[in-house]
């Protein structure tokens, strides 16, 4: 595996970043230093630590024997799980059901906080089922100059679009430049930031309030991707080893994220553990899992 090239606000951020984007522990690099960054005047002027990272040979070869033990087919032509089941004799019909019932109660069950978190997206999907909203076109062109004034101030060029859906009352924001990066920051916080920052600034100005989502180069749906297949990744190692995994500390979004593309997997379940910012997903064997 070659080294890969990744950034964050400190050398610690970069780690973080490398060790999210490879679906492995910090523990389990290679790293070497190029940047350390520079923190700038306020902010204005500040430069990213960039490391370079690799999973450790050891790392490599046992990720090389999960894939060769996936695709190894077995006799009858199906993949093999890499250990050879005993023979059995076949169960009666009573027990077949009883196991039926099992897997159907053996589903991953959500976490306070996940639930809490679903509840909220439900009470914003119901939302938009409500009438368009009486709202002044004119908070477009506010929003689009006192954004332009904020990047003019952090010395940032961007072009700027601006959609206000009225019916859903949200605000689609999408931004544009040579240096989007410095927008998103460190797995996206800048990037929330200045949505919540957009969110003050618009329902200020508003009577309705209105949701603002704020977007550069579609790394909100990229992101997604990356979150969904690392909790594959992830899940698939959890599965082969039956040890639990740490992911890196996430905000309740991407958290959400994890939790939902494993809550139908029937090896594995997910714990939200910690307290923010630091609150984490954790994901575990399920004990009755078949391997």
């Amino acid at each position: 595996m070659e080294f890969r090239e990744f950034s964050g606000k400190t050398v610690e951020d970069a780690i973080i970043e490398a060790a999210t984007t490879l679906g492995i522990a910090s523990s389990e690099l290679d790293i070497e230093v190029v940047s350390k960054g520079t923190s700038g005047f306020l902010g204005i002027g500040s430069k990213p630590a960039v490391i370079k990272a690799k999973a450790k040979k050891e790392v490599k070869d046992d990720i090389d024997d999960i894939l060769a033990t996936a695709k190894k087919p077995s006799r009858n032509g199906r993949k093999s799980s890499g250990a050879k089941k005993p023979a059995s004799k076949p169960a009666p019909k009573k027990e077949e059901e009883t196991k039926k019932n099992d897997k159907k109660d053996d589903q991953p069950e959500f976490t306070e906080d996940v639930k809490q978190e679903e509840k909220a997206f439900e009470e914003k999907k119901e939302e938009e089922n409500l009438q368009p909203a009486e709202i002044d076109d004119s908070i477009i062109d506010e929003t689009k100059q006192y954004l332009e004034k904020l990047f003019a101030a952090m010395e940032l060029e961007a072009s700027i679009e601006v959609a206000l859906d009225k019916m859903t009352r949200t605000m689609s924001i999408d931004v544009e430049g040579p240096e989007m990066g410095v927008i998103i920051g460190k797995r996206g916080q800048t990037l929330d930031s200045l949505q919540y920052l957009i969110s003050l600034f618009v329902n200020k100005k508003c009577d309705t309030y209105i949701r603002v989502k704020l977007d550069t180069e579609n790394y909100r749906e990229r992101r997604r991707e990356t979150l969904e297949n690392l909790a594959k990744n992830i899940a698939f190692k959890v599965k082969r080893s039956r040890r639990s995994f740490s992911l890196e500390p996430m905000n309740p979004y991407e958290r959400r994220i994890i939790h939902s593309t494993l809550q139908n997997d029937r090896f594995v379940t997910t714990k939200s553990e910690g307290e923010e910012p630091y609150r984490k997903v954790v994901i575990y064997p399920k004990k009755n899992g078949n391997r």
